[in-house]
C-alpha cells in the first residue's frame, strides 16, 4: 500500500466537519436530539457520493449507511467502520474555529481568543510524543470536537483511499456515522436487521497505537427524595427538607468510589444532576464497574445509604430506579478474538506498535456488540475531549486512517 505518495485528505475534512455545530443535546426526547446534527450528515452523504459510494443515505433519524462493495472473489465476512458525529454538551460547539500548530515544539500552547487556555505540556503527557508533527486545536473559546470528528475524518480518508485504490482487495465494509453519542443514545436507532456486517470497530480512542477491547459495564440511577414542607417560620421539629437530606446522602457516598479518587478498572457511583426544592429532590447518579457484579453492588450500596439516611426522617419517603445503560463489550469480543487480533496487526503493519487497552468509558461499540454486532475501539488521536483544551495530532488522524486500511486488507487476507 502506497501512503508515501498518498495526498491525505483526513486533516482538511477534520476542519470542515469541526466547523458545523453538532452538539446533542440531553433534555432532548427527539432522535437526533439535535435536527443540526443532520447539517454535517448531509455533507457526509455528499461526499461519499462524491467517491463513488451510491447507496450512501441518511435516514429520518440522523443516521448515515453506507457501503465499500468487495472487489474480492473470497468469501470475506462484512465489516463495519463507526464513528458518531455529536459532540459534547458539557462545552460549547459553536463557531468551532480549527487551529493548526505547525512543527510543535515540545512548548505550552496558548490559545489565541483566549489566552487563559494553555494546554500545557506539563498536564498532557501525550503531547511529548508529537513534537514536530502539526497539532490542531479550537481557538480557545470552544471545544474541538475530536471526539469524534478525527474518526469521522479517518473512516472517510480511508474510504477515499479504497475508491482510489482498487488494488487493495477487501471484502464488504459498511459504514456508519451515528448521533447522539454523547447523551448515550448513539445506538437507538440503529437499523440492527438493515445493516448486514457481522464484526464491527468504532474508530472513538484517544491514544496513538490503543485498541481498547473493554468497556465499563454501565447504569443510571435516578434516586427520588420526598420531604416534609413547612413554612420556615414555623418549621422546628417539623420541616423534614429534601435538600438536605439528599446532600446528606451525596457525602456519605464513600470517597474512594468517586470519580475524582479512581483509576484504571475501579468503579465509582457519581451524581451528575440534582434537581428540586424543599418538598422533593430527584438526583441523577451514574454508575460504573468493569464487572456486573460489581455494579451491581455499588448499585445497592448506594440504595442502603438512602435507607439509612432516610431513616432519620419519619415523614419522607424515596423512589431509586435503576435504568440499564450498557454492558462491558468485553463479554462478546471474547467470544471472536480475531476482531481484536487484525486491529492489533493493522497498526503494527503501520509501524506503530499496538496497545490493547480498557476504556473508563462507553462507545458505540458497547452498545453495538450485545446487539449482535462486535465491535472494540480503536484509536482516533483525540485527547483533552469534552474541554475548550482538546487536540489532536495530524500525524495519528494519517495513521489511523492508515490503520483501517490494513485492516480490511488483512480480513480478506485471512479469509478463504
Amino acid at each position: 500500500m502506497d501512503f508515501k505518495n498518498y495526498n491525505f485528505t483526513v486533516t482538511e475534512r477534520f476542519v470542515r466537519y469541526a466547523k458545523i455545530d453538532t452538539q446533542s443535546d440531553p433534555t432532548s426526547s427527539t432522535c437526533p436530539s439535535t435536527e443540526k446534527q443532520k447539517n454535517l450528515g448531509k455533507v457526509l452523504v455528499e461526499e461519499l457520493k462524491q467517491m463513488g459510494i451510491k447507496d450512501a443515505e441518511m435516514d429520518e433519524h440522523g443516521y448515515i449507511y453506507a457501503t465499500i462493495e468487495s472487489n474480492t472473489k473470497k468469501m470475506v465476512q462484512a465489516i463495519c467502520f463507526c464513528s458518531h458525529m455529536d459532540t459534547s454538551p458539557d462545552c460549547s460547539g459553536t463557531n468551532v474555529n480549527p487551529v493548526i500548530h505547525k512543527n510543535y515544539n515540545g512548548k505550552d500552547i496558548v490559545l489565541p481568543n483566549d489566552q487563559s487556555q494553555v494546554i500545557k505540556f506539563s498536564e498532557h503527557p501525550a503531547l511529548a510524543a508529537q513534537i514536530g508533527n502539526d497539532i490542531v486545536t479550537a481557538d480557545g473559546t470552544t471545544l474541538l470536537g475530536a471526539d469524534n470528528k478525527a474518526g469521522l475524518a479517518e473512516i472517510m480518508d480511508a474510504a477515499n483511499y479504497l475508491m482510489q485504490h482498487p488494488e487493495v482487495k477487501h471484502g464488504k465494509i459498511r459504514l456508519l456515522f451515528t448521533p447522539d453519542e454523547e447523551i448515550g443514545r448513539g445506538a437507538d436507532k440503529v437499523n440492527i436487521n438493515k445493516f448486514d456486517a457481522e464484526f464491527g470497530y468504532t474508530m472513538d480512542g484517544e491514544t496513538l497505537g490503543h485498541v481498547e477491547n473493554e468497556t465499563f459495564s454501565a447504569d443510571g440511577v435516578s434516586l427520588k427524595i420526598k420531604g416534609f414542607p413547612t413554612h420556615p417560620g414555623f418549621a422546628k421539629d417539623k420541616m423534614q427538607h429534601a435538600i438536605k437530606i439528599a446532600a446528606q446522602i451525596v457525602n456519605k457516598i464513600p470517597k474512594d468510589k468517586t470519580p475524582e479518587t479512581t483509576e484504571k478498572k475501579q468503579p465509582f457511583m457519581h451524581p451528575v444532576a440534582i434537581n428540586g426544592g424543599l418538598e422533593e429532590v430527584e438526583i441523577k447518579f451514574i454508575i460504573r464497574a468493569f464487572d456486573t457484579a460489581t455494579l451491581l453492588a455499588l448499585e445497592e450500596e448506594l440504595r442502603q445509604i438512602t435507607v439509612e439516611i432516610l431513616s432519620h426522617y419519619d415523614k419522607c419517603s424515596y423512589e431509586f430506579v435503576v435504568t440499564q445503560q450498557y454492558r462491558n463489550m468485553k463479554d462478546v469480543l471474547n467470544t471472536c478474538p480475531q476482531v481484536v487480533e487484525y486491529a492489533l496487526e493493522a497498526i503494527k503493519r503501520t509501524g506503530v506498535e499496538p496497545v490493547l487497552s480498557s476504556i473508563r468509558g462507553g462507545t458505540d461499540g458497547s452498545r453495538l456488540s450485545f446487539m449482535g454486532l462486535p465491535c472494540p475501539n480503536i484509536y482516533a488521536g483525540e485527547h483533552a475531549f469534552h474541554s475548550k483544551q482538546e487536540w489532536v495530532s495530524v500525524s495519528d488522524m494519517q495513521k489511523a486512517t492508515e490503520t483501517i486500511v490494513h485492516l480490511v486488507s488483512i480480513w480478506e487476507e485471512k479469509a478463504k
